[in-house]
């Protein structure tokens, strides 16, 4: 993730805290496209630091201290003159060079405590270069030792905590970057509730630390709890940034993605269409921002099915695109198109489409890659499957080589060419592809939330083939890397759960099979609703497990909870209430032909271990579309 190069104090209090004006670290505007030009750099504020950190005497210059005193020996006079003339030196570097130079000469005249300032300057230059970051690190944590010594909360603490967080992040120590940006929260938290700074001054820092924890949690695949962090973030915008600026548009886009990024399309959509407001009105109907927001509100309509707008968005947004001769994005706004044609059955017209953008692309190209995938995805709805197969080996071909240099791109392509090769059945040279995407991604620990995914559709495609011994390790450990993204109750956890039930039902062990379902019912009672169509199906086969175990009284239970569900769709479910009440007569009469002591009684307690899971749409126990969900 490319790091925002401003700060995010542009006035630091050029007259009493010079030493440090015009950087904090970095200001990410977005998780994952950021920002040059953060809306806070342009806060027009002066935070007096100087006046509240006593015995700071570096970088403060309009001060009391230096003022001479009667009968003061030469030598002190001489000894004021020189750090005055070195502190003016560090304040005068412009590059990361000339201030390393001069706070080397700093350091035979400062105390650890007064180059404090200066250790967190340098620290901030360098991990805004990013070209350093292990002396960065060497900085800031000379900045948060001399600044933390008297164990008290102060903004400068705040602010060298975030640098900690912002550099170990960039060092891929993420638990250690996280520790460091929890502590800074806590310690604005408290400055704030105790009043020991001003709001205006904590909030700039705040808002460094919110959007730095989004980055982090994502990054270790907890993108469920980082939208809290980024909403908190884009709160501090609302309050701090002129109503309808430029700036807040692009944070609604940036959360908007965010959310879209976890599948939830309904969230998404209100802060995509607040930033398409705000630009259209602030920037004209032609600006690129606009084109963004078009393009960024596509992508939520197709994940809502909604195709017809996504691809009106796609069509506006091409329109700028092409005004403004941006052919690369032009490019893969087009492919966006054919896979919208494709989405809405207009396999004809995607296919003219795909061959007008393939001659627009290079040999052996990313780009190239991918309107091959989507002609092969065209043709496979076609069921022309020789010559969707031909198109898909040429991607292959083509991400064969790409592997080291994009390899989250090539992971993501593998696995949607996976699924071309699962809808002709055939399951072994999907698997294959889903392996090969889960072995790039496992070195991506930003990208824990895909791993799972895949590792969720190769269980998945294993219980298909029957090898269901095989399938259980990866639906576990699927579930497991999941519930850290997604939370516990993410409706996808539900399907994994499904898939693992009906696992151990194929295996015989319908005790844990009924631990499974049972978790599975949980998650989509609550995430779903109990009369969604999975989790009638879900509380079907948790009777069903009960059954198999001969537990009569606790599968009639669950069954008759099916048949009221089914009731409640009214004629539209008529067939299924049907089954279900006839299945409902059979545990009866196998209920009146039983004894039933040997058997529980009472519903089995949930497995300790809770499992997870993920992504996308919904699917169901043992069928097609908990492999749909995975995708």
């Amino acid at each position: 993730m490319k790091k925002a190069s401003l700060s995010l104090i542009s006035k630091l209090n050029h007259q009493r805290f010079r030493g440090i004006s015009p950087l904090l670290s970095r200001d990410y505007t977005s998780v994952n496209s950021p920002s040059s030009s953060s809306p806070l750099h342009s806060m027009d504020r002066r935070i007096q630091f100087c006046a509240k950190t006593p015995g700071l005497v570096y970088p403060c210059r309009n001060f009391g201290t230096l003022v001479e005193k009667p009968n003061q020996l030469p030598s002190r006079q001489r000894k004021l003159k020189e750090k005055s003339d070195l502190e003016e030196a560090f304040e005068s570097a412009k590059t990361s060079e000339e201030m390393l130079r001069a706070f080397k000469d700093m350091e035979a005249c400062f105390d650890e405590r007064e180059l404090g300032l200066a250790s967190l300057k340098i620290g901030l230059k360098l991990d805004q270069e990013g070209e350093d970051p292990e002396k960065a690190l060497s900085f800031a944590d000379k900045a948060l030792k001399a600044l933390d010594q008297d164990g008290k909360p102060s903004i400068l603490v705040a602010m060298a905590l975030q640098l900690m967080g912002s550099v170990n992040y960039s060092l891929k120590r993420f638990n250690d970057s996280l520790g460091y940006l929890n502590r800074a929260n806590k310690l604005l938290g408290r400055l704030e509730e105790e009043r020991v700074a001003s709001v205006e001054d904590i909030r700039p820092v705040m808002h460094a630390v919110q959007l730095e924890l989004g980055n982090v949690k994502t990054a270790m695949g907890r993108r469920e709890e980082a939208l809290g962090n980024l909403k908190k973030a884009l709160e501090i915008k609302e309050i701090t940034l002129e109503k309808d600026c430029k700036e807040l548009g692009v944070a609604y886009r940036d959360l908007a993605e965010a959310y879209a990024s976890v599948l939830n399309f309904k969230e998404a959509l209100p802060f995509g269409l607040k930033a398409l407001e705000i630009h259209r009105k602030e920037l004209g109907n032609n600006s690129v921002e606009v084109a963004h927001d078009r393009r960024i509100l596509g992508v939520i309509y197709t994940g809502m099915e909604e195709h017809e707008k996504a691809l009106e968005q796609n069509e506006l947004s091409q329109k700028i695109l092409k005004n403004w001769g941006l052919s690369s994005e032009l490019l893969r706004s087009e492919i966006d198109a054919a896979n919208m044609q494709i989405a809405l059955g207009k396999y004809d017209e995607a296919i003219n489409t795909l061959k007008g953008i393939v001659q627009q692309t290079d040999k052996d190209s990313e780009n190239r890659a991918l309107v091959f995938i989507s002609m092969g995805k065209a043709l496979c709805n076609q069921e022309r499957f020789a010559d969707s197969k031909r198109c898909l080996e040429i991607a292959c071909g083509i991400l064969d080589k790409k592997e080291t240099v994009s390899p989250i791109e090539v992971a993501e392509a593998y696995s949607e060419i996976s699924m071309q090769y699962e809808t002709m059945n055939e399951f072994e040279i999907a698997i294959s592809l889903l392996k090969r995407s889960l072995a790039l991604l496992e070195k991506q620990p930003q990208e824990q939330h895909s791993e799972g995914s895949v590792s969720a559709r190769i269980g998945w495609l294993l219980l298909l083939k029957g090898e269901v011994p095989q399938a259980i390790p990866y639906l576990e450990s699927a579930a497991e890397i999941l519930k850290e993204s997604f939370g516990s109750k993410h409706f996808g956890v539900g399907y994994i759960y499904n898939n693992l039930g009906a696992a151990y039902l194929e295996l015989d062990r319908p005790q844990s099979a009924a631990q499974m379902f049972a978790v599975a019912k949980d998650i989509m009672d609550v995430s779903l609703g109990p009369h969604h169509v999975d989790s009638i199906e879900t509380c079907q086969n948790l009777s069903k497990a009960y059954s198999a175990m001969g537990s009569y009284p606790l599968a009639i239970e669950f069954q008759q909870q099916v048949v009221d569900a089914w009731e409640g769709h009214g004629a539209s479910a008529e067939d299924e209430l049907r089954e279900a009440q006839h299945i409902l007569e059979e545990l009866k009469t196998n209920a009146r032909g039983t004894s039933t002591n040997q058997f529980p009684t009472k519903a089995l307690p949930l497995p300790q271990h809770s499992l997870a899971s993920r992504n996308s749409h919904p699917n169901v126990s043992f069928n097609q579309n908990s492999a749909g969900s995975m995708r």
